[in-house]
């Protein structure tokens, strides 16, 4: 591999060379959404984020597979083990089958990753399709003396797992820290220790999903699924598990302790994880009430938004942060996001209108390697985006006569730009503006400005003024140029 790509390893906490397990072939799993409700900003971070990890890694040759999963059962309301589960929750309000919920808003959640750009996973497994996985699962970990029986339920033994091995490593936390601050609820004397998770529940009689068990009629704990799929699809090692950084602990950490009971040894070799989206300071999420849905970005229509944001906008505004930092949302964050797209968007554009020359006094060498070092060093797509708006203002001064390019120079430019604009960071030219104006295809507009150019060469003026005065009307911003025409969307 030419490419040297170094990740933020969370288990160690530092950054570190990435060297898969089976090369060229890398496993990577990643938590996907659980599926009761709109896709909200929160959602999309950790999709964009795994999403451009995706095509990075496929673009410097390895072969990816790349698992995502659905949960669609097992996610109980209050925490990890008690309370309701969300899905069947919704499905008994709207008085509907749980995965009649599930359908509707998993439809939903894959028309806003399309709207993003995000790629379709390789595999997207659902929960409640590996229940038997899942089962398995659970009589390893039992049979290997980590899990207990009580009452049709079955939980991991998280003392006596610490005993031998490290509960907390992921998260830094110590088993003493974990006990003392977990909450006692209803239901839980059935537990040894408060910290003890479930493996497997068993329903009561209003629980609408359920099935078969050795132990009882019931349903998998949330942490199961993830280390059931994930050794499905991927083995009993593979290479990076993702998601949000709220699934350290305890989802995560859940996780180490299963694969490490029922195996005996660490099934993820780099765990990564995105950062939070904030609303002043305080994370987006539907258990806090304070999030906005995609839908609601895309029409403007919440009203803490002053406008609505294309998804492109949405995908630049993510991708404008390091993956591992915050991200507080505000109208002014994004339409400084909104203004940078365009620019980027016409600098891309602009790139056709060049002409070259002879010879060239710019510099266009070294932006490739910058693009590439800069994604090396644990995908950081701010650097990566610094760089390309570098050679935006190279492309602009060459348009307005300052400088010179090669048409070797001006080749490389234009594969820089769609290579990274596009094919890395997944950035797309978009049909609508910002502010819900439908906005005509570019060669449209172009076709319609060649028959101004016509009608101007024939002194019908009549024609001329009445294309300029149209598209002036629509937002469209008109230059005429020695070489023709130039114009530009206002937003």
């Amino acid at each position: 591999m030419e490419q040297q790509l170094t990740v933020y390893n969370t288990l160690h906490r530092k950054k570190e060379l990435f060297v898969p397990l089976h090369a060229p072939n890398v496993g990577m799993y990643v938590c996907g959404p659980t599926v009761y409700g709109d896709a909200h900003l929160g959602h999309a971070r950790p999709a964009i984020t795994f999403d451009v990890l995706f095509r990075y890694l496929t673009h410097i040759g390895y072969k990816v597979r790349y698992v995502r999963n659905i949960t669609d059962v097992g996610h109980l309301e209050h925490d990890a083990d008690e309370g309701e589960d969300k899905i069947a929750k919704k499905a008994r309000l709207d008085q509907v089958e749980p995965m009649e919920v599930v359908q509707y808003y998993l439809n939903r959640y894959h028309k806003a990753m399309e709207a993003l750009n995000v790629l379709s996973p390789s595999i997207e497994p659902h929960a409640s399709g590996h229940i038997i996985e899942q089962i398995e699962l659970v009589q390893r970990i039992l049979d290997n003396g980590y899990a207990y029986e009580s009452q049709g339920s079955v939980y991991f033994d998280v003392v006596k797992y610490n005993n031998d091995h490290h509960y907390g490593k992921l998260s830094g936390r110590n088993l003493d820290d974990v006990l003392n601050t977990t909450r006692e609820l209803d239901g839980q004397s059935e537990k040894r220790n408060p910290a003890d998770f479930a493996l497997w529940k068993k329903a009561q009689p209003e629980h609408i999903m359920r099935w078969p068990s050795p132990w009882s009629d019931g349903f998998p704990g949330w942490h199961a699924e993830c280390t059931a799929m994930g050794r499905k699809y991927l083995g009993e090692h593979f290479d990076i598990h993702g998601g949000g950084m709220d699934l350290v602990f305890p989802h995560h950490e859940c996780e180490i302790a299963q694969s490490v009971a029922s195996q005996g040894d660490d099934m993820v070799h780099y765990w990564m994880h995105n950062n939070m989206i904030t609303i002043n300071g305080t994370k987006m999420g539907k258990s806090l009430g304070n999030f906005i849905t995609l839908d609601e970005f895309f029409q403007g229509s919440h009203k803490l938004l002053a406008q609505a944001y294309t998804p492109m906008t949405i995908r630049f505004f993510i991708l404008q942060a390091h993956y591992r930092s915050t991200v507080d949302f505000s109208n002014e964050a994004l339409q400084a996001s909104e203004r940078g797209l365009q620019r980027m968007m016409e600098a891309i554009d602009g790139l056709e209108k060049i002409k070259p020359s002879a010879t060239s006094d710019v510099d266009v060498s070294s932006l490739r390697a910058k693009c590439y070092e800069a994604m090396n060093d644990d995908m950081n797509t701010p650097i990566v985006i610094a760089h390309l708006f570098d050679g935006a203002k190279m492309i602009n001064n060459i348009i307005a006569g300052n400088n010179t390019i090669s048409e070797a120079d001006l080749k490389e430019l234009k594969e820089v730009f769609h290579l990274f604009c596009y094919d890395i960071l997944g950035l797309q030219e978009e049909l609508g503006s910002s502010d819900g104006r439908e906005a005509a295809y570019g060669r449209v507009v172009d076709m319609l400005l060649e028959q101004r150019v016509k009608a101007k060469a024939n002194k019908d003026w009549a024609t001329s003024d009445m294309i300029r005065n149209e598209l002036t009307a629509l937002g469209f911003e008109i230059k005429d140029t020695k070489d023709g025409f130039e114009w530009r969307l206002n937003k």
